[in-house]
């Protein structure tokens, strides 16, 4: 096959300073209880975004199985992850915000309340009109609650997984070479200008803003397509004589926030190959067989045109049971066909309570 494909936006990256703690408030208010993999090998690829230095690490994959991507809960096992020193501002560049599947938008917002999340709007109205609101984690990243109807499959939780995120870029049109030319959000949802009611509540939210909303055309295809379903990218540049920084300024990658934004793909060659030829070289890439937990696969990291890190995984082989040596074998499946729901559903014996 001589083209990439990209399936869907696979996790979410997370710094936090304690990934089990994490895990637990994933798993516990966002559903996010299946554990794909739980990975303390050292972290030595990404070195040159680590002070040049490999670290210790641990990394938990979780994933709410009624559909949606997932979090990926990086931890330092050898340093303190530092916060940033301003807490980030809508416009600064890098990833402002994971959004995150609800089914009954007023059903989530009274449940997280009542679990005294810490909500920061109440519940507002996009351009599209469509309904969100905005939580932060306990390590103040924040989440934009949306209502979806694009799911997997009916759970006991009213929210899913993550199903894209809110970018801060310095121009929209040259990041669309990336997000829209490469990655395939190439369908406008919306694409406006002005002071929005919606984004108030956040940080520096009262300022002018050219916000357009992106997806892709046609349904993605691939092993977990059927989970990962439809996604977007909001991307948020700031048009008012703000002055944004990098939200890892000064800071490592794998520190406080959301450290990167990964998509599940099919060729890494041809897709290492096409960003180079578009001026997106890779920074970082693994060798081709690397094993992440209990998963293998090969993976890789460009930058989009603000620094902002976008990883791609060709994922190999995910074990689904050790016992019974259930396996699966992703490299011997024609690349476009999905996996039969009942198999991707057999990733809930990798579910943890907590």
């Amino acid at each position: 096959m001589q083209e990439k494909l990209i399936n869907g936006i696979q996790q979410i990256g997370v710094g936090v300073d304690d990934a089990e703690k994490a895990f637990e408030w994933y798993g516990t208010l966002l559903g996010a209880d299946i554990c794909v993999f739980d990975d303390a090998n050292i972290a030595t690829y990404m070195a040159p975004y680590m002070g040049g230095q490999p670290h210790k690490k641990r990394a938990i994959f979780a994933l709410n199985l009624q559909g949606g991507s997932g979090f990926e809960l990086w931890q330092y096992l050898d340093r303190t992850p530092a916060f940033p020193q301003e807490a980030p501002r809508l416009g600064d560049y890098g990833i402002f915000a994971a959004k995150t599947k609800s089914r009954n938008i007023e059903q989530s917002f009274n449940r997280l309340k009542s679990k005294d999340v810490r909500i920061i709007s109440e519940t507002v109205t996009a351009p599209n009109g469509q309904k969100h609101f905005y939580i932060q984690d306990p390590w103040n990243n924040i989440l934009q609650i949306h209502e979806s109807d694009d799911w997997f499959q009916r759970g006991k939780l009213d929210v899913g997984g993550v199903f894209g995120c809110i970018i801060g870029v310095s121009d929209i049109d040259a990041s669309q070479r990336l997000y829209s030319d490469i990655l395939g959000y190439s369908e406008v949802i919306y694409d406006e200008t002005g002071v929005f009611d919606d984004l108030k509540p956040l940080p520096n939210g009262s300022g002018k803003f050219r916000r357009v909303l992106l997806t892709h055309k046609n349904n993605r295809t691939g092993g977990f397509s059927r989970m990962l379903r439809s996604s977007c990218i909001e991307l948020m540049q700031a048009v008012d004589g703000f002055a944004p920084v990098k939200m890892f300024a000064n800071r490592y990658w794998g520190d406080i926030g959301f450290i990167h934004l990964c998509f599940d793909i099919h060729n890494m060659k041809y897709l290492v190959q096409e960003c180079a030829d578009a001026g997106f070289p890779f920074s970082v890439k693994s060798s081709d067989a690397f094993d992440m937990g209990d998963t293998n696969g090969g993976w890789g990291y460009l930058e989009d045109p603000d620094g902002t890190l976008i990883e791609f995984v060709e994922t190999h082989k995910v074990p689904l049971i050790k016992k019974f040596k259930l396996v699966i074998d992703m490299t011997k499946r024609d690349p476009r066909k999905p996996l039969p729901n009942w198999l991707i559903k057999a990733l809930s014996f990798k579910r943890v309570k907590f």
